[in-house]
């Protein structure tokens, strides 16, 4: 019956009040639209203008088509704007996963300036602690998922962000403060508080305790940063975390980091997405922006 010219052409005809400049609006001949316009008539079988000496005025029917017009056009309008923003890449959603406990006040490092520069991304959190984090990027549940425990699959690309150093915190006063490091054997006789996570994705254990047959007297779990620290601090624990968290808490909260052996344990932060997503421009840009953001 009618489709999406025909009503740019209705609005354009009301718009500019005659069909000689709405035809050159519309970048058409005068005959060409005078054309179009009988055609559209015709097919909805009824007139869609009377003429009123040299101008046009809209019939009942003409109305209600002019209303369909004003109401549809800027939505379809709109709908052009945001694929072709898709197809460049600046619009999207971006599902972030998180595997690694301690990185949530880093990332919200980064989010605070990509959500300023990439304002048609919209940007959700996972903290899942216990979720297959690997998985879910599989299942596009979720985009990229921040992980310090990398891996391999064919469709997946990882991507090095930074680097950091897991160190032991202990409170300010505590008998292992102030040691330049310290061996498996100095964490026997202590509580280790650690995150709601399997012992064998711990790295304190897989890098330090396991490799020397030690294990530490207990273990706490508990999920909350602040809180970890704040039981540190007060001697109820020691933990093993980024140096760079330590640091930046160190002040406020009465606690400092010891190494963990005289070569420390390295660690690197990951990004990992979907290789195929790498060719979208917020996906690119966000890593970029989380490289070296510290």
């Amino acid at each position: 019956m009618f489709d999406r010219v025909h009503l740019s052409m209705v609005r354009e005809i009301q718009r500019q009040g005659s069909v000689t400049a709405a035809a050159e609006r519309l970048h058409l001949t005068q005959s060409a639209l005078s054309h179009s316009m009988k055609k559209l008539e015709a097919s909805v079988g009824t007139a869609l203008w009377q003429r009123e000496g040299r101008g046009l005025r809209l019939t009942q029917a003409g109305e209600h088509l002019l209303e369909v017009a004003t109401r549809v056009l800027p939505q379809l309008e709109q709908a052009d704007q945001a694929l072709a923003d898709f197809a460049r890449g600046s619009r999207g959603s971006l599902h972030i996963g998180m595997e690694c406990h301690p990185c949530y006040q880093w990332l919200l490092k980064i989010v605070g300036d990509y959500l300023h520069q990439w304002r048609d991304v919209d940007v959700d959190v996972k903290q899942k602690f216990r979720f297959g984090g690997l998985q879910a990027l599989l299942e596009h549940e979720i985009d990229l998922l921040v992980t310090p425990d990398p891996t391999p699959r064919p469709g997946l690309t990882f991507e090095p962000v930074f680097d950091y150093e897991q160190v032991l915190v202990v409170g300010r006063h505590h008998a292992l403060a102030g040691l330049h490091h310290i061996e498996p054997q100095q964490l026997a006789d202590e509580v280790l508080i650690t995150y709601p996570v399997d012992i064998e994705r711990l790295d304190i254990y897989n890098y330090f305790l396991n490799p020397a047959g030690v294990s530490p007297r207990a273990r706490k779990v508990i999920e909350s940063t602040d809180l970890m620290l704040q039981m540190v601090a007060v001697g109820r624990g020691v933990a093993a975390l980024p140096r760079w968290l330590v640091e930046e808490n160190a002040g406020r909260m009465g606690i400092t980091a010891v190494r963990l052996g005289p070569t420390g344990v390295p660690k690197q932060i990951h990004l990992g997405v979907r290789t195929a997503d790498l060719e979208v421009r917020y996906m690119g840009a966000f890593i970029e922006a989380a490289r070296g953001k510290l």
